[in-house]
């Protein structure tokens, strides 16, 4: 009776699901009709009305590119994740509101952005080119994060809720270690490596940094610090050293003291800051202000003028592996094709490609740098790197004609590693499973996790490494035009801000993804042309019935623990990693 029960409730169950299914589908149809009719005739009526403020939500997570929400504004928790704001769209509709004369100025909401400092950087830069328009921007906040303030500090004018808060505290660096779990478990971590600086695998081998991998954070985090704060103190007119002190001394305690220290110009209530901006564009106390957001702007205005020459804009974001891949994870396969569709349209004159990525497969990362040699022999191909671009990462990016990064971009990296558990103790000793083996060779179980390797098999195995090393400075002298010796001096895995690397000669020029587009319509000689992006976006709905149940295991997962999802996610990838490794730490949580 209760096998009956079971697969009854069981086939309810899948009943149902399909159902819903069938449902969502029917209603994203039916809502993209009606949403691509509203479109048309917002851009046929040109709607937006005079002394318009373009307001600004950057709280959650901005992602490379922007999703669309195939449900409309319809919100379906878990079985449709909300889509996330995406820096493409932030920073073309900043350099449309610049010149649009409807558009009098942003008011921008920000307290808690999920992003990199790469990418808040581009959005920093936007906000500060759409100022030299002469049109204001007023920014406020119940309580500012570090990211927030350095991104609002742009503004012509900052306020703060009267009982809100602001954090001034410098950056850090957390990496979490594993070795006395492992340890407790029985279990060892085989290691293999070149580079001194490759700290993706003390986690797993140590209980505390190496004084390799401390100095190279501190240098970097430096780097990256001292660049946000003279960004703010040029903004606010008060010194570095005064913005230091304050972190030193936390001198922000209440929202008074962010006054007192000129980080911001007054504490308001949001209706007072309304007012004020009403006041700015000289409307009435009892007229209605009229607000448009980031999605209503992009449907209201006008259409790019579509020309024949094309500059493709190719993002390979994510952790790189074989495979397919998708929008979050770089599949050699998917990013592969995509560069050689550029390569070979003919419309297409220059290839930006966009990296941010903390690297992976050595093998992956070197099929798709194989693609980029042949795309930069054909035609001006030129590498923008976002929040990070480095080991697999920079691999992927040392063979264009010119590379941009930020001053905060994280790159460099150069070096390979493999890891190769070894669970033998912790079935035997704490499970108390044994294993027995019957091979034809000596060696026909090499890369067992079932016993440790030999001193042979051990050797085996790191020669591998250290050819895939060579290798790797190899392609990147080649690239940079300069010697393996000089490669391997800055690599053995160490890590670099993008203002720290283009004095060692692994970046040509800082910049944004805007200045590396303009560069390469230089390079191909374009006055006037169209942005092809590539890869084509995944439907969401596809994506949705395809990983289901991934995306929502994943969503939950991440509600529940925050960033401590981090950790997690890293104890997952150990148990997934093929072959040499070209990446990063597996996370650098910098706060």
């Amino acid at each position: 009776m209760k096998q009956f029960f079971g697969a009854f409730f069981g086939s309810c169950l899948g009943i149902f699901i399909t159902g819903l299914l069938i449902v969502i589908i029917a209603i994203a149809t039916i809502t993209s009709l009606f949403n691509e009719a509203i479109k048309i005739n917002a851009n046929n009526d040109h709607d937006l009305k005079k002394h318009s403020v373009l307001r600004i939500n950057l709280n959650g997570e901005i992602k490379e590119r922007g999703e669309k929400n195939p449900l409309g504004n319809m919100d379906l928790g878990l079985f449709l994740p909300k889509p996330s704001a995406g820096l493409d769209e932030i920073l073309a509709t900043l350099k449309y509101a610049k010149t649009d004369a409807n558009i009098d100025g942003i008011y921008l909401e920000i307290s808690n952005p999920v992003a990199g400092l790469g990418t808040l950087e581009e959005i920093r830069n936007g906000l500060l080119d759409f100022k030299t328009s002469g049109k204001f921007i007023y920014s406020y906040s119940e309580g500012f994060s570090q990211k927030a303030y350095y991104l609002a500090s742009a503004a012509n004018k900052l306020y703060l809720n009267p009982q809100g808060s602001l954090e001034i505290k410098g950056l850090g660096s957390q990496i979490m270690f594993f070795k006395n779990m492992f340890k407790k478990l029985d279990m060892e971590v085989q290691i293999f490596r070149h580079g001194k600086f490759k700290s993706a695998i003390e986690p797993f081998m140590l209980d505390k940094m190496s004084e390799a991998n401390r100095t190279q954070i501190e240098m970097y985090l430096g780097s990256l610090w001292g660049h946000l704060i003279k960004g703010v103190a040029d903004s606010r007119s008060i010194s570095v050293q005064e913005i230091n002190d304050i972190a030193n001394q936390l001198s922000i305690r209440r929202a008074a003291d962010a006054v007192k220290y000129k980080l911001i110009d007054d504490l308001k209530y949001e209706d007072e800051v309304f007012n004020m901006i009403k006041k700015k564009i000289q409307l009435k106390d009892d007229d209605k202000l009229n607000f448009v957001t980031l999605d209503k702007y992009s449907n209201t205005r006008s259409e790019t003028e579509i020309h024949k020459a094309k500059i493709a804009l190719v993002y390979a974001v994510g952790e790189i592996d074989s495979g397919e891949g998708d929008d979050e994870k770089i599949g050699s396969e998917r990013l592969v094709k995509a560069i050689r569709d550029a390569r070979l349209d003919p419309s297409v004159k220059a290839i930006v490609l966009r990296v941010n990525s903390p690297g992976g497969s050595a093998l992956a990362s070197d099929v798709i740098w194989r693609e980029t040699v042949l795309a930069q022999k054909s035609k001006p191909f030129i590498v923008s790197m976002g929040d990070v671009a480095a080991s697999g990462g920079y691999y992927i990016s040392c063979a264009a004609d010119r590379i941009f990064a930020q001053p905060n971009t994280i790159t460099g990296s150069i070096g390979v590693f493999g890891m190769l558990p070894n669970a033998q103790k912790t079935l035997s000793e704490k499970l108390g499973i044994t294993i027995d083996t019957v091979n034809t060779n000596k060696h026909s179980d090499v890369g067992t996790i079932l016993r440790p390797a030999t001193s042979d098999e051990y050797q085996y195995i790191q020669q591998s490494v250290e050819d895939i090393y060579d290798s790797f400075i190899t392609k990147v002298a080649i690239g940079r035009k300069t010697s393996k010796r000089m490669i391997d001096s800055v690599g053995q895995g160490r890590v670099w801000s993008g203002k720290d690397a283009i004095k060692i000669n692994l970046v040509d020029e800082l910049g944004g993804i805007n200045d590396a587009v303009r560069y390469a319509a230089k390079c191909a000689k374009l006055q006037d042309y169209t942005i092809k992006n590539l890869p084509k976006q995944k439907d969401p709905l596809e994506e949705l019935l395809i990983n289901m149940q991934d995306d929502m295991e994943t969503k939950t997962m991440k509600s529940y623990l925050g960033e401590q999802y981090i950790y997690i996610k890293q104890l997952k990838n150990v148990l997934h990693l093929k072959g040499v490794q070209a990446r990063l730490p597996y996370e650098m949580i910098i706060e």
